[in-house]
């Protein structure tokens, strides 16, 4: 799918780990380097997730399809081209991500 949406970055490697997930609402677009278990609940909340790694089988592309959001893994640089609040539009189908505002 497509859709657009506000990004709130996640990086489990920053002190601000526990803050950034506190911080994440429904409805946001979940953007980090790479989804994990510990983080599932947020998957559950997120419009969109975008990855900087992962291919079809990782754990982002997995807990997408079965929350039936749009994906875009394997980007390689969404967590530093893109900052939290950011406007984006995610298009799974493409594969694609491109900023709004």
């Amino acid at each position: 799918g497509k859709v657009q949406g506000t990004v709130r970055i996640i990086s489990f490697v920053d002190e601000k780990y526990h803050d950034e997930v506190a911080q994440f609402k429904q409805g946001e677009i979940l953007v980090t380097g790479m989804t994990r278990p510990q983080i599932a609940h947020l998957c559950h909340k997120a419009l969109a997730i975008v990855t900087d790694e992962g291919g079809i089988t990782s754990h982002a592309s997995i807990i997408s399809r079965e929350f039936n959001i749009p994906c875009v893994v394997g980007t390689s640089n969404a967590t530093k081209l893109l900052r939290t609040g950011d406007f984006v539009e995610v298009d799974a189908a493409l594969g694609s991500v491109r900023k709004i505002k």
